[in-house]
């Protein structure tokens, strides 16, 4: 048995080793020198979000960009409370520098409800790129000018970002940005390298025509989620040169931690949900990689809790796990400025709710937005 603990949990280390170093080959991108000459539309589907789409607009509003390259479509997924943009008058709109605000009504066709809503955007987009994010984030001021200085210095079709959280000082919201953060350790050190399979639509810009190309999202449409990871894996598998990821501190975008644990397992089981559709077939190792380390973990510290086994060969599996993952998720956390909190406590609990998680993916439903599904 402690040899099999062992040698999962060597490919465990092994593998998160290799994310690391790929995670210092990308290099940070700050440059926003160049005059601004890229056109984007940004997409934002929604659905009942009438409180956070006005502080999304609000930081819109604010951004370090020409008002004239870029406009804002919100696609309203059947809300119960319609949300006005006549309502909204930031300071730029007030006077006289504003950008154009559409508010379309969601077409549905899929299955796949946030899908359906970037399907039923396009045609009504007139620039070359695409950018979707959330109604409850917040983006930074020069988000814009650094994806347009990117475009311009480099040649990419599609830019996957970083997404942080903004929370409060709980245990629970301390828990979600320590499992963030393996995620977006994840994906960086994957792009780091060359096996890039993950990405959060709330930070992800492409190309209209690359999107056409791909014919969006067909193929993977009656799956409910994975608007943004499908496509990425899709585009990677025609198009692996002009897939790329920017690490910059500027386009780090803040969306909302959840403030229970019955929405946050259900979120995460929406996105666990997909991975058996992978395309990639690196994306499924991994996945398999991580469950069988959180296993082996949940294991160690239940032999120890009834005190089966040497209890020092167990404590040392344990830390080395440990270890290991923090120094994923703390260099993660250095890139995103957030402090890497309760993190002993954590790496304690999630074994069990990262393996729940997966196997209640596999034959379980979830509810979200009030819908299940």
């Amino acid at each position: 048995m402690m040899l099999f603990l062992i040698i999962i949990l060597s490919i465990y280390f092994a593998t998160i080793l290799l994310l690391i170093y790929g995670f210092s080959k990308i290099k940070n991108f700050n440059s926003i020198g160049l005059k601004p000459k890229t056109a984007f539309t940004i997409v934002v589907p929604f659905r009942d979000e009438a409180e956070n789409l006005p502080l999304l607009l609000e930081s819109l509003s604010k951004l370090n960009y020409p008002t004239d390259l870029f406009e804002v479509i919100l696609v309203d997924d059947d809300s119960d409370f319609r949300f006005q943009t006549a309502d909204f008058r930031p300071e730029r709109q007030r006077t006289g520098e504003a950008f154009q605000i559409s508010l379309i009504d969601n077409v549905r066709i899929s299955n796949s409800p946030k899908k359906d809503a970037i399907t039923t955007a396009i045609p009504l987009v007139k620039t070359d790129w695409i950018i979707t994010t959330d109604a409850d984030c917040i983006v930074n001021k020069n988000w814009l000018l650094t994806l347009d200085n990117y475009i311009q210095t480099h040649k990419a079709s599609m830019i996957a970002g970083a997404v942080t959280y903004s929370g409060s000082n709980s245990f629970l919201h301390h828990f979600q940005q320590l499992d963030l953060a393996s995620l977006q350790g994840a994906t960086i050190g994957s792009f780091g390298i060359g096996k890039g399979f993950m990405c959060n639509g709330a930070n992800l810009a492409y190309t209209k025509s690359l999107f056409e190309e791909l014919n969006g999202f067909e193929g993977n449409n009656t799956i409910a989620s994975g608007d943004d990871v499908f496509l990425l894996q899709k585009a990677i598998a025609k198009f692996p040169d002009k897939i790329h990821y920017l690490k910059s501190d500027n386009t780090i975008v803040t969306t909302k931690a959840l403030n229970n644990w019955k929405s946050l397992f259900y979120q995460r089981v929406r996105w666990a949900s997909k991975t058996t559709s992978y395309q990639s077939n690196f994306g499924k190792l991994l996945g398999l990689v991580v469950f069988g380390g959180n296993i082996c973990l949940l294991f160690i510290v239940c032999c120890l809790l009834f005190r089966i086994g040497d209890f020092y060969s167990l404590l040392f599996l344990i830390i080395t796990k440990s270890l290991i993952d923090f120094i994923l998720i703390h260099q993660t956390n250095q890139f995103l400025k957030t402090k890497t909190q309760s993190f002993l406590i954590s790496s304690l609990l999630y074994p069990f709710f990262s393996v729940s998680v997966a196997l209640y993916s596999l034959t379980g439903k979830y509810e979200w937005k009030g819908r299940k599904f």
